[in-house]
């Protein structure tokens, strides 16, 4: 089997680097990447600046454009589709024209994702995206990602996923993300599985389980879930855990505890001879960044005039060394709550991160954005990245199981 590549919502290209890393054959044979809004398309031209473009199967250049109108049948073929796709409302209703058709929310992406699965059946997929995809809508916890598991078993999917906090496996930043794996079931892997049991699957012979190992595993609990997708958007709710399994509609879920590996703590991440322009040295804007980082109680009052109190705890100021980064968001560098803080290497004086620094939090390649695009796009781009180490551990795993595939 071919070591093939469709890589989807690409950014700035962490899944293909995560595979390139491998050294093992992975070749990428079509990308997209696209921002919606955006005059310059910068995560896209970095991307190219690495890889350069790939041509579709009538040898022209779709790249750069909105996915949705993107020809599904003229990407290239491929063994494994990527992406991380956006945490959006997945909700469907009934099309106009067929009772049996199913119309979801537009501008949501992960239809784009079932047309590519419909159009080219690739045998194997791996996406992510946020780890709250596994409990929303609040109205309705669950049916967002029951409604993927639900077009997945339609096309002849199985499933694995994880949430996977990037620290507790040798990483530098604490980011929480859902990783998903579907694999044919008549492939050698899906028959292998199928014969297996779901704690099995789940706690020791699945893929996940072998990229990020674990020490122990709860009660797994389990449901089926319906056929028909727009059933499932108006009634379906479940509880998922952090790790989970679905065959032939069936699913398994099941919280764990992780195998926890040594961390990169954020002091080894720093750079010394730090330009000034990344330090906090106004009075005014130091006063303003106490105060975001502090605890508050706040009176506020809704809309239909309900009063009641904000609070929020204090978030460390600085980020301490001796730990991984937290979360990083696109609004990374900004004058905001969640912005990382750090006390200088060299002077021991308050300051934002580098770009650089934030690449690392990543685990890409120091300077990897730095492709002629503004550095507050730089930091945009980052904070919409994965954890490009994660994509390694899982493409090690899948490696083997390509190997048995024939």
């Amino acid at each position: 089997m071919q070591k093939t590549i469709c890589e989807l919502f690409a950014g700035v290209g962490g899944f293909r680097l995560g595979f390139e890393r491998l050294n093992s054959g992975w070749k990428t044979n079509w990308f997209s990447q696209w921002e919606p809004g955006a005059k310059t398309q910068w995560a896209h031209d970095c991307y190219v600046s690495h890889f350069g473009e790939c041509e579709d199967l009538n040898g022209e250049i779709h790249t750069g454009e909105d996915i949705s109108t993107v020809n599904k049948e003229c990407i290239p073929n491929h063994t494994l589709l990527v992406g991380g796709f956006p945490c959006q409302d997945y909700s469907v209703a009934h099309t106009l024209a067929s009772s049996k058709g199913i119309e979801g929310k537009k501008g949501v992406l992960w239809w784009q994702i079932r047309d590519t699965l419909i159009a080219k059946e690739p045998p194997f997929c791996i996406f992510e995206n946020v780890d709250r995809l596994l409990k929303s809508p609040a109205s309705q916890r669950g049916r967002d990602f029951g409604i993927i598991l639900s077009c997945l078993a339609e096309l002849g999917y199985s499933v694995e996923w994880r949430v996977v906090n990037a620290a507790l496996y040798g990483a530098a930043q604490r980011r929480r993300r859902t990783f998903i794996f579907a694999y044919k079931n008549d492939t050698e892997y899906g028959k292998t599985v199928a014969g297996l049991g779901a704690e099995d699957v789940i706690q020791k012979s699945g893929m996940m389980a072998k990229a990020f190992p674990i020490e122990t595993i709860g009660a797994i609990s389990e449901t089926e879930i319906g056929k028909d997708i727009v059933d499932v958007s108006d009634n379906f709710k479940f509880d998922f855990r952090a790790s989970g399994y679905m065959t032939n509609y069936h699913i398994y879920s099941a919280d764990v505890t992780e195998k926890e590996e040594e961390s990169i703590k954020l002091g080894q991440i720093l750079e010394k001879n730090v330009a000034d322009s990344f330090f906090i040295t106004d009075e005014a804007r130091m006063a303003k960044w106490v105060y975001l980082k502090g605890a508050k109680k706040i009176p506020r009052k809704s809309a239909n005039g309900h009063e009641y109190i904000f609070s929020e705890g204090p978030v460390a100021f600085p980020d301490p060394w001796d730990r991984p980064g937290r979360t990083m968001l696109t609004s990374e560098s900004t004058l905001n709550r969640s912005t990382h803080v750090v006390a200088d290497l060299n002077s021991g004086k308050l300051r934002t991160l580098t770009p650089v620094e934030a690449e690392r939090l990543q685990g890409f390649d120091d300077e990897w954005t730095n492709s002629g695009m503004p550095q507050r796009m730089r930091f945009f781009c980052m904070g919409n990245a994965l954890v490009v180490p994660m994509i390694t551990r899982m493409g090690k795993v899948l490696d083997e199981i390509i190997s048995m595939e024939g």
